[in-house]
């Protein structure tokens, strides 16, 4: 859908803004809103964080955009003996300071509550609708992370939130383009859970695949047993029920102490955890050790059939070794191996299934566990189909996974595609580059 443009349009002099439309002004943060920051009371005082009625909020609050519930409650001594403040339904929350992507995010408040010293409160005066001042901050994410150092770990401050610059059409008007946005921005973000959730059922079914095919084989009408392990149950009569190390001729681990003594510009590369996907090597950010040090630790130098799998993070998660990387080495990885009794990319996509996760996360003692260790590793139980199933059985996989992953693929880009919009929606409507006016429905002017 098209929209149209204003009749005439002027320079606003405001770098963010450029050219608006002729009737608009423009006018500082600090004119128009009262703004201060929050504080957190003691938290070594555990009497001012029990029991409490009074609503406060930390800077991961400002992530969710519409706040509707506290991060915790506090007592009124608690907030007698801190410089929290109370903020009114509807103001602005901007987060000064927080971890990853937080730094300059807003939120508006949907109750009166208070806040920590890492969010700027802003309360909106009558020259500025409050809804149309979150749609403007928002769409300048990236801007306001930039006044403070960008993905840097520096802080933003009330003296440069206010001296952030907005535009100012009618009282109106803002209230028009407010009503707008949140009703189209409603729509999009519908189309994009739809997208979200088709991409969720198509990771489950794909993990269907891999897990019924790695312990159930393909023929429905086979004969089935007793595999003797609860959460494997029971596997077509003719496999075998083995433990890893009966199945690989070693499994062993990269190398742990101290590996950046070893690093060089340019040697052998050395693979770690952030280079294994489930069934991928992935080559960005590798990391090379010398020839000699390539030598010295041989017991962990990798050859093509091998399988890497991590420890920690993400535990488990495993791939095959191709003839591109024979000889390479690796740091702190689990190493299985090339198998004997099984293919390495049957056990590449058996390591993939939920039993296996199973094994991975409980450990061979039952106790649930954040690191793989060898020992888990080479007690897994693997179910062992004869080696011309496996192939049969690894091109299915192969055929219906890749089916998937391209539907998973289109659905991600439609999200994509829906973000850019919805991001393009809002600058264009609150820098006046498309006429709303008119165009909202009545009952989302209401």
């Amino acid at each position: 859908m098209s929209f149209p443009r204003y009749p005439k349009y002027k320079e606003s002099g405001v770098e963010w803004l450029g050219e608006v439309p002729e009737d608009w002004g423009t006018s500082r943060v600090r004119w128009l809103c009262n703004r201060y920051a929050g504080g957190t009371p003691d938290k070594t005082r555990v009497e001012y964080w029990e029991n409490g009625t009074i609503p406060w909020l930390n800077s991961g609050a400002v992530n969710d955009h519409r706040i509707t519930e506290p991060s915790a409650l506090i007592t009124e001594e608690a907030f007698a003996n801190s410089s929290a403040k109370w903020i009114p339904p509807g103001a602005i929350l901007i987060a000064l300071a927080g971890q990853g992507k937080t730094k300059g995010m807003v939120a508006q408040l949907a109750f009166m509550a208070t806040c920590n010293q890492s969010m700027a409160a802003l309360v909106p005066g009558s020259r500025i609708d409050s809804r149309f001042l979150y749609w403007w901050l928002d769409s300048n994410y990236q801007n306001i992370r930039n006044m403070a150092g960008g993905d840097l770990r520096d802080g933003l401050n009330l003296e440069l939130i206010g001296n952030i610059q907005c535009p100012l059409p009618a009282p109106t008007e803002q209230a028009t383009i407010s009503a707008f946005l949140d009703h189209e921005t409603a729509k999009i973000d519908a189309l994009i859970a739809e997208q979200q959730r088709l991409i969720e059922l198509l990771q489950e079914k794909r993990q269907a695949v891999i897990s019924h095919a790695v312990t159930k084989g393909l023929n429905p009408d086979a004969p089935m047993k007793d595999s003797g392990v609860e959460w494997l149950g029971e596997v077509p009569e003719h496999w075998q029920v083995k433990k890893l190390k009966h199945v690989s001729p070693q499994v062993t681990v990269g190398i742990v102490v101290e590996p950046s003594k070893y690093y060089v510009d340019d040697g052998v590369p050395a693979l770690r955890s952030l280079n294994v996907k489930q069934g991928e090597i992935i080559l960005e950010n590798l990391v090379y050790i010398s020839v000699d040090a390539n030598e010295l630790h041989m017991k962990s130098k990798l050859y093509s059939g091998d399988l890497v799998a991590v420890r920690t993070g993400q535990p488990g998660t495993t791939a095959v070794i191709g003839p591109s990387l024979d000889g390479c080495n690796c740091i702190d990885l689990i190493i299985i191996r090339r198998p004997v009794l099984a293919s390495s990319e049957f056990l590449s996509w058996y390591l993939a299934s939920d039993s296996a996760k199973v094994q991975f996360s409980s450990g061979s003692g039952g106790a649930i566990q954040q690191h793989f260790n060898v020992a888990t590793a080479a007690n897994l139980v693997i179910p062992v189909p004869p080696k011309e199933e496996q192939v049969d059985i690894i091109r299915v996989i192969d055929l219906r996974a890749a089916q998937l992953d391209l539907l998973g693929g289109q659905a991600l880009q439609a999200v994509d595609l829906l973000q850019e919009r919805r991001s393009a929606l809002i600058s264009a409507a609150v820098t006046g580059q498309i006429d709303v006016r008119g165009m909202v429905p009545m009952e989302a002017a209401a």
